[in-house]
């Protein structure tokens, strides 16, 4: 039997020269690592050592210093992102796209935003007699939230009180200085002037003092209002003397900053207060229980004489109606997200829209590509869009009822239940349509508010019918 012939071995110099490259490989290899190894740990160090850098302050700020510029200089990350707010972009829903003006002696502004009222005008008739039925535009950046509160054409309907302007403009120092010193004084003061008499106060839109303590840089609330209600609201669930700002914790600041101005308000009768409605809760049925009980209304309609109500900006009531408030996730984790510039870890002051910073206000938490997170979102606005349209059509249908049915002689006792149902409705709807996410904050309650609306409304034409009035045939 015939065997296999065995391979012959490399002979003697093969042999060592084959070692000799394998060592030189191998310390090449190693070589290459450790230089790898040092290089990452060099720079993991100089990371650390950047971080640990203490904030240079290049010049001093106090509690005075109302200027962003000037926390600008110790602070230039933050305040490059904050002059940002000043972009204009529009997303499906909401954001605001650049209308060139021309300026005159009443408006200077050479860029305003689309207007509301031209994209729907059945909002004129819901706010007959109303300012908010002379100019109404979309919502501008931080940069113009003040310019545009003082030119807006609701000035010229109204002489608009003082308070509205405080969530237009950096008022912590002014409000102290009409206080002499003292902060709650100040705002009382100011609620009781006139707008314009106010703006000569203020130089500034939202400024850095107006969320953070000069010293410390803590988040911190300055709004007197928005301490008042937050007190009132937490002794209603049992906790008596809550202070927001000793006893928030960080994460709640992070929403609570932007509770200050993002809310739902009115003014008090006896001394024109600025006010939160919270006392009974945040839900739509808390707030418009409390307004049931003490008779407030803001105009009467001119066309129904109804006393109704207007909803102002709601984000913070309906926020935390919803599933990211209830996951303990913040205004800001959304709004402001965290991110990377060289070694440190910043909020990004450049205020906007989570669509239009999905990688790092969504995908953080939802492991999911960016088109399918918008395309979710989307959905659920077109949903809440849809409702909104059902219900818009029915609060101009109840106000047209009530019009007829007055002009064909109806009694005012008899009307009364209709304007009753239109006052309560027409408030629901508003709530929704002035909240500035169109329902994403909370779809299933945006959804639920817009359909009792729409039952309201209808309810309205169903109390005409019963008091005599019958509708004429088209």
């Amino acid at each position: 039997m015939n065997e296999s012939p065995q391979p012959s071995s490399p002979p003697p110099r093969e042999r060592k020269r084959r070692f000799v490259l394998t060592i030189m490989g191998l310390t090449v290899l190693a070589a290459l690592v450790t230089a790898g190894i040092m290089a990452l740990l060099f720079n993991i160090f100089e990371r650390q050592q950047e971080a640990r850098q203490p904030v240079a302050q290049v010049v001093p700020v106090d509690d005075n210093t109302t200027d962003p510029a000037i926390w600008g200089k110790n602070f230039p990350i933050q305040y490059d992102d904050y002059l940002k707010t000043a972009d204009q972009v529009r997303t499906i829903y909401g954001g605001s796209e650049a209308i060139r003006r021309i300026p005159d002696e009443r408006d200077p502004r050479t860029t305003v935003s689309q207007s509301r009222l031209e994209e729907d005008p059945r909002l004129r008739k819901l706010w007959a007699g109303y300012a908010f039925s002379s100019d109404f535009r979309e919502e501008r950046g931080h940069a113009f939230m003040l310019e545009d509160q003082e030119f807006t054409g609701r000035q010229a309907f109204s002489q608009q009180p003082g308070a509205c302007i405080n969530c237009h403009a950096s008022v912590y120092v002014p409000f102290k200085g009409l206080g002499d010193g003292d902060l709650f004084a100040g705002f009382a003061k100011a609620n009781q002037m006139p707008y314009m008499e106010v703006r000569k106060f203020v130089e500034h839109p939202i400024s850095c003092i107006d969320c953070h303590d000069s010293q410390t840089m803590q988040l911190r609330v300055t709004r007197p209002a928005f301490m008042e209600a937050m007190k009132e609201l937490k002794a209603s669930e049992g906790v008596q003397d809550y202070d927001v700002n000793k006893m928030a914790s960080r994460q709640e600041m992070r929403s609570f900053v932007c509770g200050q101005c993002h809310v739902e308000y009115y003014f008090r009768k006896e001394d024109k207060r600025l006010t939160y409605p919270w006392g009974k809760g945040l839900k739509i049925d808390d707030i418009y229980a409390t307004y049931a009980e003490n008779g407030h209304f803001d105009w009467k309609h001119e066309l129904t004489g109804a006393q109704v109500l207007k909803a102002q900006h709601p984000e913070f009531e309906m926020f935390n109606q919803g599933v990211h408030a209830k996951s303990g996730v913040s205004c800001a984790d959304c709004h402001m997200p965290y991110k990377r510039v060289g070694a440190q870890k910043v909020s990004d002051h450049h205020v906007r829209s989570p669509m239009l910073n999905v990688n790092r206000s969504c995908q953080t938490c939802h492991n999911v590509p960016e088109e399918e997170l918008k395309g979710r979102v989307t959905e659920l606005q077109h949903r809440t869009f849809f409702m909104r349209d059902r219900a818009m059509n029915a609060a101009m249908d109840l106000i047209d009822d009530i019009q007829a049915a007055s002009a064909s002689g109806v009694p005012q006792a008899k009307l009364a239940p209709a304007q009753e149902l239109q006052r309560k409705g027409q408030f629901y709807l508003d709530f929704v349509e002035a909240e500035n996410s169109m329902g994403f904050h909370a779809p299933e309650e945006a959804l639920r508010i817009l359909g009792e609306s729409i039952d309201y409304l209808r309810q309205g034409q169903l109390k005409l019918r019963e008091a005599g009035y019958q509708k004429a045939n088209p």
